[in-house]
Protein backbone atom coordinates (compact mmCIF):
# COMPACT_ATOMS: atom_id res chain seq x y z
CA UNK A 1 0.00 0.00 0.00
CA UNK A 2 2.67 2.31 1.32
CA UNK A 3 4.97 2.41 -2.04
CA UNK A 4 1.71 2.24 -4.38
CA UNK A 5 1.17 5.31 -2.54
CA UNK A 6 5.04 6.29 -3.39
CA UNK A 7 4.22 5.33 -7.19
CA UNK A 8 1.08 7.24 -7.01
CA UNK A 9 2.95 10.54 -5.80
CA UNK A 10 6.26 10.02 -8.13
CA UNK A 11 3.96 9.96 -11.22
CA UNK A 12 1.81 13.46 -10.21
CA UNK A 13 5.32 14.77 -10.08
CA UNK A 14 6.38 13.53 -13.56
CA UNK A 15 2.91 14.65 -15.08
CA UNK A 16 3.61 18.41 -13.35
CA UNK A 17 7.22 17.98 -14.42
CA UNK A 18 6.46 17.53 -18.20
CA UNK A 19 3.75 20.17 -18.21
CA UNK A 20 6.02 22.80 -16.79
CA UNK A 21 8.87 21.67 -19.28
CA UNK A 22 6.19 21.89 -21.99
CA UNK A 23 5.27 25.27 -21.13
CA UNK A 24 9.13 26.74 -20.81
CA UNK A 25 10.07 25.51 -23.83
CA UNK A 26 6.78 26.99 -25.29
CA UNK A 27 7.50 30.47 -23.41
CA UNK A 28 11.36 30.38 -24.92
CA UNK A 29 9.83 30.23 -28.34
CA UNK A 30 7.77 32.64 -28.02
CA UNK A 31 9.55 35.20 -26.84
CA UNK A 32 12.36 33.79 -29.22
CA UNK A 33 9.76 35.39 -31.62
CA UNK A 34 12.01 34.12 -35.25
CA UNK A 35 12.42 30.23 -34.03
CA UNK A 36 10.31 27.31 -34.03
CA UNK A 37 11.30 23.46 -33.43
CA UNK A 38 11.92 23.36 -37.49
CA UNK A 39 14.20 26.17 -37.32
CA UNK A 40 16.22 24.58 -34.61
CA UNK A 41 16.35 21.02 -36.61
CA UNK A 42 17.34 23.13 -39.47
CA UNK A 43 20.25 24.19 -36.70
CA UNK A 44 21.34 21.37 -35.66
CA UNK A 45 21.76 20.11 -39.13
CA UNK A 46 23.76 22.97 -40.46
CA UNK A 47 25.99 22.31 -37.38
CA UNK A 48 29.36 21.39 -36.58
CA UNK A 49 29.07 18.00 -35.75
CA UNK A 50 32.24 17.34 -33.91
CA UNK A 51 31.51 20.13 -31.50
CA UNK A 52 28.10 19.03 -31.44
CA UNK A 53 28.83 15.20 -30.54
CA UNK A 54 31.47 16.57 -27.74
CA UNK A 55 28.46 18.27 -26.47
CA UNK A 56 26.46 15.13 -26.49
CA UNK A 57 29.16 13.14 -24.86
CA UNK A 58 29.71 15.98 -22.11
CA UNK A 59 25.88 15.56 -20.93
CA UNK A 60 26.00 12.18 -20.83
CA UNK A 61 29.61 12.27 -18.57
CA UNK A 62 27.13 14.29 -16.21
CA UNK A 63 25.34 11.08 -15.29
CA UNK A 64 28.56 8.65 -15.49
CA UNK A 65 30.76 10.65 -13.10
CA UNK A 66 28.01 11.21 -10.28
CA UNK A 67 27.47 7.08 -10.25
CA UNK A 68 31.88 6.76 -9.96
CA UNK A 69 31.73 9.50 -7.25
CA UNK A 70 29.23 7.69 -5.42
CA UNK A 71 31.35 4.09 -5.62
CA UNK A 72 34.64 5.61 -4.35
CA UNK A 73 33.40 6.79 -1.65
CA UNK A 74 31.16 3.48 -1.20
CA UNK A 75 35.20 1.62 -2.22
CA UNK A 76 37.21 3.37 1.01
CA UNK A 77 33.69 2.01 3.33
CA UNK A 78 34.35 -1.57 1.81
CA UNK A 79 31.86 -1.62 -0.42
CA UNK A 80 32.88 -2.28 -3.70
CA UNK A 81 30.37 -2.36 -6.73
CA UNK A 82 30.63 -1.91 -10.41
CA UNK A 83 30.25 0.60 -12.60
CA UNK A 84 25.81 -0.39 -13.58
CA UNK A 85 25.12 -0.28 -9.97
CA UNK A 86 26.88 3.10 -10.13
CA UNK A 87 24.86 4.24 -12.86
CA UNK A 88 21.59 3.00 -11.49
CA UNK A 89 22.62 4.95 -8.54
CA UNK A 90 23.25 8.24 -10.16
CA UNK A 91 20.10 8.08 -13.03
CA UNK A 92 17.85 7.39 -9.64
CA UNK A 93 18.89 10.75 -7.63
CA UNK A 94 19.04 12.33 -11.52
CA UNK A 95 15.77 11.19 -12.32
CA UNK A 96 14.00 12.48 -8.45
CA UNK A 97 15.80 15.32 -8.50
CA UNK A 98 14.52 16.74 -11.95
CA UNK A 99 10.99 15.96 -11.20
CA UNK A 100 10.86 16.89 -7.60
CA UNK A 101 10.99 20.64 -6.15
CA UNK A 102 14.25 19.81 -3.88
CA UNK A 103 17.06 19.58 -5.49
CA UNK A 104 17.78 16.77 -3.49
CA UNK A 105 14.89 14.99 -3.85
CA UNK A 106 16.82 12.14 -5.59
CA UNK A 107 18.50 11.27 -2.51
CA UNK A 108 15.77 9.08 -0.91
CA UNK A 109 16.02 6.92 -4.48
CA UNK A 110 19.29 6.70 -4.47
CA UNK A 111 19.50 5.50 -1.57
CA UNK A 112 16.77 2.93 -1.93
CA UNK A 113 19.14 1.51 -4.65
CA UNK A 114 21.89 1.16 -2.61
CA UNK A 115 20.52 -0.79 0.40
CA UNK A 116 18.36 -2.83 -1.74
CA UNK A 117 22.09 -4.12 -3.19
CA UNK A 118 22.96 -4.78 0.39
CA UNK A 119 24.66 -1.41 1.83
CA UNK A 120 23.14 -0.59 5.43
CA UNK A 121 21.24 2.15 6.01
CA UNK A 122 24.14 3.88 7.88
CA UNK A 123 26.67 3.74 5.42
CA UNK A 124 24.19 4.91 2.76
CA UNK A 125 23.66 7.81 4.64
CA UNK A 126 27.06 8.96 5.39
CA UNK A 127 28.11 8.55 1.58
CA UNK A 128 25.21 10.46 0.49
CA UNK A 129 26.24 12.94 3.03
CA UNK A 130 29.97 13.25 1.52
CA UNK A 131 28.58 13.17 -1.99
CA UNK A 132 26.39 16.11 -1.58
CA UNK A 133 29.10 18.37 0.52
CA UNK A 134 31.10 17.75 -2.39
CA UNK A 135 28.49 18.35 -4.96
CA UNK A 136 28.31 21.46 -3.55
CA UNK A 137 31.65 22.19 -3.09
CA UNK A 138 32.50 21.91 -6.76
CA UNK A 139 30.31 24.23 -7.85
CA UNK A 140 31.22 27.09 -5.50
CA UNK A 141 34.65 25.93 -6.75
CA UNK A 142 33.25 26.38 -10.74
CA UNK A 143 31.42 29.94 -9.25
CA UNK A 144 35.16 30.87 -8.47
CA UNK A 145 36.64 29.95 -11.19
CA UNK A 146 34.03 31.61 -13.52
CA UNK A 147 34.68 35.23 -12.05
CA UNK A 148 38.43 34.13 -12.43
CA UNK A 149 38.21 33.65 -16.24
CA UNK A 150 35.90 36.14 -17.03
CA UNK A 151 35.62 38.77 -14.10
CA UNK A 152 33.03 41.14 -16.52
CA UNK A 153 30.63 38.12 -16.51
CA UNK A 154 28.79 38.28 -13.32
CA UNK A 155 28.11 42.58 -13.87
CA UNK A 156 26.89 41.98 -17.27
CA UNK A 157 23.65 40.00 -15.34
CA UNK A 158 20.55 41.95 -15.09
CA UNK A 159 19.83 43.27 -11.21
CA UNK A 160 17.63 40.36 -11.07
CA UNK A 161 19.99 37.66 -12.24
CA UNK A 162 22.61 38.88 -10.31
CA UNK A 163 20.01 38.49 -7.11
CA UNK A 164 19.59 34.68 -7.74
CA UNK A 165 23.71 34.24 -8.02
CA UNK A 166 24.21 35.81 -5.27
CA UNK A 167 21.64 33.93 -2.93
CA UNK A 168 22.49 30.75 -4.51
CA UNK A 169 25.65 31.15 -3.66
CA UNK A 170 25.23 32.03 -0.23
CA UNK A 171 22.86 28.83 -0.29
CA UNK A 172 25.72 26.71 -1.18
CA UNK A 173 27.83 27.94 1.25
CA UNK A 174 25.46 27.07 3.66
CA UNK A 175 24.49 23.97 2.21
CA UNK A 176 28.81 22.95 2.18
CA UNK A 177 29.07 23.59 6.15
CA UNK A 178 25.85 21.99 6.91
CA UNK A 179 26.85 19.25 5.26
CA UNK A 180 30.08 19.26 7.16
CA UNK A 181 28.64 19.40 10.16
CA UNK A 182 26.07 16.39 9.37
CA UNK A 183 29.57 14.22 9.00
CA UNK A 184 31.03 15.29 11.81
CA UNK A 185 28.20 15.41 14.30
CA UNK A 186 25.99 12.61 13.21
CA UNK A 187 23.70 13.24 16.70
CA UNK A 188 22.17 16.05 14.84
CA UNK A 189 20.40 13.15 11.98
CA UNK A 190 19.75 10.96 14.73
CA UNK A 191 18.69 12.81 18.50
CA UNK A 192 15.49 14.36 16.28
CA UNK A 193 14.72 10.92 14.79
CA UNK A 194 15.03 9.34 18.91
CA UNK A 195 13.18 12.20 20.14
CA UNK A 196 10.12 11.87 17.48
CA UNK A 197 9.92 7.49 17.83
CA UNK A 198 9.82 8.59 22.29
CA UNK A 199 6.74 11.32 21.39
CA UNK A 200 5.20 9.05 18.89
CA UNK A 201 4.97 6.42 21.77
CA UNK A 202 3.92 8.18 24.45
CA UNK A 203 1.14 9.31 22.24
CA UNK A 204 0.37 5.36 21.32
CA UNK A 205 0.83 5.95 17.72
CA UNK A 206 3.76 3.77 17.38
CA UNK A 207 4.49 0.78 19.02
CA UNK A 208 7.96 -1.28 19.43
CA UNK A 209 9.67 1.65 20.92
CA UNK A 210 12.65 -0.35 21.69
CA UNK A 211 12.84 -2.12 18.33
CA UNK A 212 12.76 0.82 16.20
CA UNK A 213 15.13 2.67 18.60
CA UNK A 214 17.56 -0.07 18.05
CA UNK A 215 17.16 0.37 14.68
CA UNK A 216 18.34 4.32 14.88
CA UNK A 217 21.20 2.86 16.97
CA UNK A 218 22.33 0.88 14.62
CA UNK A 219 21.94 3.41 11.59
CA UNK A 220 23.74 5.82 13.74
CA UNK A 221 26.58 3.50 14.83
CA UNK A 222 27.04 2.51 10.92
CA UNK A 223 26.81 6.50 9.81
CA UNK A 224 29.72 7.31 12.48
CA UNK A 225 31.90 4.78 11.49
CA UNK A 226 31.40 5.64 7.72
CA UNK A 227 31.69 8.83 8.45
CA UNK A 228 34.77 9.01 10.66
CA UNK A 229 36.37 6.51 8.17
CA UNK A 230 36.34 8.33 4.71
CA UNK A 231 36.19 12.23 6.76
CA UNK A 232 39.63 10.70 8.49
CA UNK A 233 40.66 9.89 5.07
CA UNK A 234 42.45 12.96 2.51
CA UNK A 235 42.06 10.42 -0.42
CA UNK A 236 38.70 9.35 -0.58
CA UNK A 237 37.62 13.44 0.05
CA UNK A 238 39.85 14.54 -3.10
CA UNK A 239 38.95 12.10 -5.09
CA UNK A 240 34.97 12.71 -4.14
CA UNK A 241 35.27 16.13 -4.90
CA UNK A 242 37.55 15.38 -8.19
CA UNK A 243 34.44 13.46 -9.75
CA UNK A 244 32.32 15.89 -8.28
CA UNK A 245 33.83 18.94 -10.14
CA UNK A 246 34.01 16.74 -12.97
CA UNK A 247 30.81 15.84 -13.03
CA UNK A 248 29.66 19.49 -12.65
CA UNK A 249 31.82 20.74 -15.81
CA UNK A 250 30.97 17.99 -17.92
CA UNK A 251 27.13 19.34 -17.52
CA UNK A 252 28.53 23.61 -17.55
CA UNK A 253 30.82 22.42 -20.73
CA UNK A 254 27.74 21.51 -22.58
CA UNK A 255 26.36 25.72 -23.37
CA UNK A 256 29.93 26.66 -24.71
CA UNK A 257 30.24 23.23 -26.70
CA UNK A 258 26.41 24.04 -28.70
CA UNK A 259 27.79 27.68 -29.53
CA UNK A 260 30.93 26.52 -30.90
CA UNK A 261 28.72 23.69 -32.87
CA UNK A 262 26.53 26.68 -34.12
CA UNK A 263 29.10 28.73 -35.79
CA UNK A 264 30.16 30.80 -32.80
CA UNK A 265 33.29 32.72 -32.06
CA UNK A 266 35.60 30.02 -30.70
CA UNK A 267 37.38 33.13 -28.82
CA UNK A 268 34.03 33.29 -26.58
CA UNK A 269 33.64 29.73 -25.51
CA UNK A 270 35.65 31.20 -21.99
CA UNK A 271 33.22 33.40 -21.36
CA UNK A 272 30.16 31.10 -22.26
CA UNK A 273 31.66 28.53 -19.76
CA UNK A 274 32.05 31.00 -17.17
CA UNK A 275 28.11 32.46 -17.81
CA UNK A 276 27.34 29.08 -17.23
CA UNK A 277 29.01 28.45 -13.97
CA UNK A 278 27.30 31.53 -12.56
CA UNK A 279 23.87 30.59 -14.10
CA UNK A 280 24.08 27.09 -12.48
CA UNK A 281 24.46 29.16 -9.21
CA UNK A 282 21.37 31.11 -9.62
CA UNK A 283 18.99 28.00 -10.55
CA UNK A 284 20.61 25.45 -8.21
CA UNK A 285 18.51 26.59 -4.99
CA UNK A 286 15.20 27.39 -6.31
CA UNK A 287 12.75 24.83 -5.06
CA UNK A 288 11.20 24.03 -9.21
CA UNK A 289 11.87 20.64 -10.24
CA UNK A 290 15.05 21.20 -12.45
CA UNK A 291 14.99 24.67 -11.65
CA UNK A 292 12.50 24.85 -15.08
CA UNK A 293 11.49 28.74 -16.17
CA UNK A 294 14.29 30.11 -13.91
CA UNK A 295 17.46 28.46 -15.86
CA UNK A 296 16.21 29.48 -19.01
CA UNK A 297 15.66 32.92 -17.87
CA UNK A 298 19.23 33.43 -16.40
CA UNK A 299 20.97 31.42 -19.50
CA UNK A 300 19.22 33.99 -21.95
CA UNK A 301 19.60 36.97 -19.75
CA UNK A 302 23.59 36.02 -19.71
CA UNK A 303 24.08 34.71 -23.10
CA UNK A 304 22.43 37.61 -24.64
CA UNK A 305 25.45 39.59 -23.48
CA UNK A 306 28.13 37.95 -25.55
CA UNK A 307 26.28 36.43 -28.73
CA UNK A 308 23.23 37.62 -30.97
CA UNK A 309 19.92 36.99 -29.02
CA UNK A 310 19.14 34.86 -32.12
CA UNK A 311 22.09 32.40 -31.43
CA UNK A 312 21.31 33.00 -27.32
CA UNK A 313 17.56 31.12 -27.84
CA UNK A 314 19.25 28.52 -29.91
CA UNK A 315 22.20 27.69 -27.59
CA UNK A 316 19.71 28.13 -24.57
CA UNK A 317 17.10 25.67 -25.96
CA UNK A 318 19.73 22.74 -27.45
CA UNK A 319 21.72 22.71 -23.86
CA UNK A 320 18.76 22.29 -21.88
CA UNK A 321 17.51 19.71 -24.21
CA UNK A 322 20.52 17.95 -23.67
CA UNK A 323 21.49 18.56 -20.24
CA UNK A 324 18.22 18.36 -18.79
CA UNK A 325 15.02 17.20 -21.07
CA UNK A 326 17.61 13.99 -22.64
CA UNK A 327 19.06 13.39 -19.73
CA UNK A 328 16.14 13.03 -17.18
CA UNK A 329 14.58 11.00 -19.86
CA UNK A 330 17.49 8.55 -20.27
CA UNK A 331 18.12 8.03 -16.42
CA UNK A 332 14.20 7.55 -15.90
CA UNK A 333 14.50 4.77 -18.56
CA UNK A 334 17.82 3.53 -16.41
CA UNK A 335 15.99 3.61 -13.49
CA UNK A 336 12.58 2.38 -14.33
CA UNK A 337 14.42 -0.79 -15.95
CA UNK A 338 17.01 -1.21 -12.78
CA UNK A 339 14.00 -1.03 -10.21
CA UNK A 340 12.33 -4.15 -12.08
CA UNK A 341 15.13 -6.18 -12.98
CA UNK A 342 16.42 -5.71 -8.80
CA UNK A 343 11.74 -6.66 -8.00
CA UNK A 344 12.16 -9.70 -10.54
CA UNK A 345 15.62 -10.56 -8.26
CA UNK A 346 14.21 -10.12 -4.82
CA UNK A 347 10.65 -11.89 -5.95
Amino acid sequence: MEEKKKVSKNFIWAIISLVLAILTVRLVLKQSKDLSITDLCMILKESDKLYLIGAVVASLLFIWFEGVAIRSILRRAGYKRGPLSGLLYSTSDIYFSAITPSATGGQPASAFFMMRSGISAGITTATLVLNLMMYTLSIIALGIIAVVISPQSFTQFRTSSRVFIIIGFSVMVILAAGFFLLLKKENILFKPACKIISFLNRIHLVRNKEHLLAKIEKTRSDYKVCSDLISGHRGVLISSFIWNFLQRTSQIMVPMLVYAALGGDKSLMPAVFSKQCLITIGYNFVPIPGGMGISDYLMIDGFNDIMESSMAYSVELISRGLTFYICVLISGIITLTGYLISKRKGS
